[in-house]
């Protein structure tokens, strides 16, 4: 059946073609498997909560019937501003406006939240543009430049709020920097959440070509309730596909966790267990509260418009297993610098189990994809990422995150990343063990070898499900480099970052390679310790089980002085001549101007495979397709044969780099 919304028709309806309903929640009320909702374009200032799941055979499809014409928004216009002083001006808004959830006495605050806890979910918007919030009236009316904004500028734009209890009022003033409130689109965020089911377990939804836009979400941290903007709380089958997702005060879309109020931000109420403790409470929690393949995940997320989101594009703690994230452009994420923490990223997964995400384009972000804990069976190809670090002209914010294009954390693999571009000064932090890379461009450092994991002590799992099936130490190595093109293209020298407790600093490799690794055994030399035509001594052999894993580096290019590991097996070094590799943007497209084939010349290698991989160590699971299919390395970037020539990099042949990214 049918079912037709259009917030323009003249009065509310039976959701007929001819009598459509006004709200897209009367069609989430009663929709049934099968049903498709048809929005008309316009601006529904409501929050959908669909009541009904749709089946693996008969989805629900809600539907904006012209490419984001429908636009379901958290927010409420507001006129009737009064001049203050200078360019700011006040208004009050009662407090029954909001109901049970107040943006504007809730604060930005949780485990894992390292700033300052002094903004709240609430958001004044100018124009389709949050302003930036002050902790005083003062700070409000001078509008000076915030220095830590990524975009200095709009910083001089602020909001303060207070609460004036006599009259049950929440009072707003804000500088509009010369502009007229009531002339202009002025907007501030009401409700937490636009489309999201209240309940778990409201599966196999459809939500294509809608805009989504400006809601108090909280923040969302793994061993808490996750909302979002938009996501399918705790449930199997989602599509979310074609949409613009934009100006969330936390998170855009949430693949995450369900409310379990025995361990709902318990480091920050309770304090009395170490918030890693709880990470690994949720994890035996969820399956105790059904976390199993055939009850949660298997998302797709495609083709969407994911930007100017405060904590992350897209964030999830075990809601997300056995996804898809596909084509879609994630850009500028936490360039407000209001909030910092551990949950902000274009793409923030914890136990992104078998999860691919390809053939996005990530930029502009605080960081582009962080895979924390549990990146077992993840697999990042063909995306592009650039601009993920953070301005020279910008303050580090106290509390707030290191910047890189991906960021793979206290994970045992395996963690595949192949076929992607990345151009920012930081390509891969590395707090993590059974990665693969393979035919990648990397053109800044792998950071934080060997470090960055103390005494984290995180799960694996059975291969390509969820139920557990150890718990160990990261001991570092068990990683593959093969066919990758390493370019130093920013500058080679250390970065110091002060610690924010101003207790010392942290010194981060900026010299790009794999030489970072020269201390690791290769395989033969790890081999060596074991002996295994005899019975062996436990104790004698603590030394190699608590060692580093061995590493395998082999067919990769190194130039502009990248360093190759000592060990490298085939590969090519040339630093006497200069390398260019420039991204251009023409008409909307992304080019590459290089002069790399060049460098590289007829240099070549073997064909990789799952074969030559091997298996993740702790897991003993292959690099391999969640499917479990083997997997050949014969398509590049744009999905173009590799033939019998296997050049290192992203591209199969020097044509193909000359291609619109």
């Amino acid at each position: 059946m049918k079912l037709y919304v259009d917030i323009n028709a003249g009065r509310d309806g039976n959701g007929s073609h001819e009598m459509p309903f006004r709200h897209i929640q009367d069609a989430a009320a009663i929709a049934q498997p099968g049903d498709e909702v048809l929005v008309a374009p316009g601006i529904y200032r409501e929050y959908v909560d669909p009541v009904n799941a749709g089946t693996q055979e008969n989805r629900i499809t809600y539907r904006s019937t012209q490419p984001l014409g429908a636009v379901i928004t958290g927010a409420e216009q507001v006129k009737g501003w009064k001049k203050y002083e200078g360019t700011t001006w006040v208004c009050r808004i009662p407090n029954s406006t909001f109901g049970a959830y107040n943006p504007y006495t809730t604060y930005v605050y949780g485990d894992w939240y390292f700033a300052k806890a002094d903004k709240h979910t609430g958001c004044v918007y100018l124009n389709d543009r949050a302003l930036y919030e002050t902790a005083t009236l003062e700070e409000c009316l001078k509008g000076d430049i915030y220095e830590c904004s990524w975009v200095p500028e709009e910083s001089r734009y602020k909001w303060y709020t207070e609460q004036d209890e006599k009259t049950d009022e929440t009072v707003l003033y804000a500088n509009f920097r010369g502009a007229d409130p009531n002339a202009e689109n002025v907007e501030i965020n009401v409700r937490r959440e636009c489309f999201f089911p209240s309940k778990t377990g409201v599966g196999y939804l459809t939500v294509s070509g809608f805009k989504v836009e400006k809601a108090a979400t909280t923040w969302a941290p793994p061993a808490a309730f996750q909302d979002g903007m938009i996501g399918p709380h705790w449930s199997k089958g989602w599509i979310i596909e074609d949409c613009e997702i934009a100006n969330s005060k936390c998170a855009g879309i949430s693949l995450g966790k369900y409310l379990d109020p025995d361990n709902n931000h318990y480091f920050t109420y309770k304090q009395v267990k170490s918030p890693t403790q709880m990470e690994r409470d949720a994890v035996c929690r969820g399956q105790y509260h059904g976390w199993l393949k055939e009850n949660i995940g298997s998302h797709i997320i495609r083709r969407n418009n994911i930007h100017h989101c405060e904590q992350g594009g897209i964030i999830g703690r075990m809601g997300g297993v056995f996804s898809v994230i596909e084509d879609n452009h994630i850009h500028h994420i936490n360039n407000m610098m209001e909030q910092g923490g551990a949950e902000i990223a274009g793409i923030k997964m914890h136990a992104a189990i078998d999860v691919v995400m390809r053939r996005n384009h990530i930029h502009h972000c605080t960081m582009g994809i962080w895979c924390d804990w549990e990146a077992q069976g993840t697999r990042l190809s063909q995306n592009l990422l650039h601009d993920n670090q953070r301005p020279a002209f910008a303050k580090p914010l106290k509390g707030g995150m290191m910047s890189q294009d991906i960021f793979v954390e206290v994970s045992h693999g395996p963690t595949l990343i192949d076929n992607n571009i990345l151009l920012s000064d930081a390509s891969l932090r590395f707090a993590t063990q059974g990665v693969a890379m393979v035919h990648n461009l990397i053109c800044g450092a792998l950071t934080c070898v060997g470090s960055g994991t103390d005494w984290r002590y995180t799960p694996y799992h059975m291969p390509h499900r969820t139920e557990v099936m150890g718990f160990m130490t990261i001991l570092h190595g068990d990683d593959r480099f093969y066919n990758n093109i390493f370019v130093q293209k920013w500058p080679s020298e250390d970065i110091i970052t002060p610690h924010d407790s101003d207790d010392g600093f942290d010194c981060e490799n900026r010299l790009a390679g794999t030489w970072m690794f020269d201390e690791y055994p290769t395989k033969e030399a790890w081999n060596a310790q074991f002996d295994f035509t005899k019975p062996a001594d436990m104790k004698k052999l603590e030394p190699a089980h608590f060692g580093h894993l061995p590493v395998w580096s082999e067919g990769n290019v190194y130039l502009a002085g990248a360093k190759a590991w000592k060990h490298e097996k085939n590969g090519l070094t040339e630093n006497q001549n200069p390398v260019t590799v420039e991204l251009e943007e023409k008409d909307g497209q992304y080019y590459l101007n290089t002069n790399l084939y060049e460098m590289i010349a007829d240099f070549s290698n073997r064909m990789i495979d799952t074969d030559v991989l091997g298996m993740a160590f702790e897991p003993e699971q292959p690099f391999e397709n969640p499917d479990g299919t083997k997997i050949r390395f014969d398509r590049d970037y744009f999905g173009n044969h590799r033939g019998i020539r296997v050049v290192p990099g992203p591209f199969a042949s020097e044509d193909d780099a000359k291609k619109a990214l």
